[in-house]
């Protein structure tokens, strides 16, 4: 690896990246995210996480700029709690093709919608609607459960797909031998959980949209992460840092590996310059 210079943008995944299994945000790495937003260089969550997940995060970075969202499909204004970009939707009639073709290739799937709106976050809404049955391997509390025909019955951003007793690994594998291209599947825990998103939506397009609005090149961006949602947005930035806890797929493509998360890997990059 050569000399990499001071970078003008940096963005980071979130869980499995800057989060460990204490799901807080450590001392350190708090320190090193201030020093950096005290240099006007701006620090982007780019996340699977959908934008009413971003709070408990941003607020003990002091983040109030950009945040990517659902993968790429929506970018957060935090500062101002509102969505300012919505990309990709999925339409009723291409959810429900989907579901079909998701019955066949993975019985006994169940399956979530997650939706979005511009302008401010309302949290109250029903922006989250799984059907009875669905399994998320990260046990949240979501309690929207609907139908299979509310949950795709209006617009979403994002189609999230859960079986049992399977690999989200063996899940894609079978998912991605019949669909048409029309989606892209990706997974940010192997747990048995699948995301279906507009196809050529990623955290990349994402990155890129807010590194436009800054006025800073591709080849200033530094980026973080550790699961194949992170691939594409680690191809693209100028330097994109794995953690060594990361998925074979990332490890693959990435400029450098770092640290695990449980020990600061995003910091240990980042105290170099700042």
């Amino acid at each position: 690896m050569g000399r990499v210079e001071k970078p003008r943008l940096i963005a980071s995944d979130v869980d499995g990246t800057l989060l460990g299994p204490s799901e807080e945000v450590t001392p350190r790495t708090v320190s090193v995210v201030q020093r950096v937003l005290a240099t006007d260089v701006p620090f982007v969550l780019c996340t699977g996480r959908p934008p009413r997940w971003i709070a408990p995060i941003a607020r003990p970075l002091g983040l109030t700029g950009y945040a990517v969202c659902a993968n790429g499909a929506v970018l957060l204004d935090i500062g101002t709690d509102s969505v300012v970009a919505v990309h990709g939707e999925l339409d009723p009639v291409l959810l429900h093709d989907l579901a079909s073709t998701l019955d066949k290739a993975l019985p006994g799937c169940r399956l979530a919608a997650e939706r979005v709106g511009t302008g401010s976050v309302d949290h109250e809404l029903r922006n989250f609607v799984i059907e009875p049955e669905y399994y998320n391997p990260w046990g949240d509390e979501e309690t929207r459960i609907a139908p299979r025909a509310e949950v795709l019955g209006k617009t979403a951003i994002k189609l999230l797909v859960s079986r049992r007793g399977m690999t989200s690994e063996e899940m894609a594998e079978a998912v991605g031998a019949v669909l048409d291209g029309a989606v892209d599947v990706t997974y940010s825990s192997s747990g048995g959980l699948i995301e279906l998103a507009a196809h050529g939506v990623t955290k990349a397009t994402g990155l890129a949209d807010i590194a436009e609005r800054f006025e800073v090149p591709q080849s200033s961006v530094i980026a973080f992460g550790d699961m194949p949602n992170d691939v594409e947005m680690l191809q693209w930035a100028g330097h994109g840092v794995a953690m060594a806890n990361g998925h074979p797929s990332l490890l693959a493509v990435a400029d450098e590996i770092t640290g695990p998360v449980t020990e600061d890997g995003v910091a240990q990059v980042l105290e170099r310059w700042f």
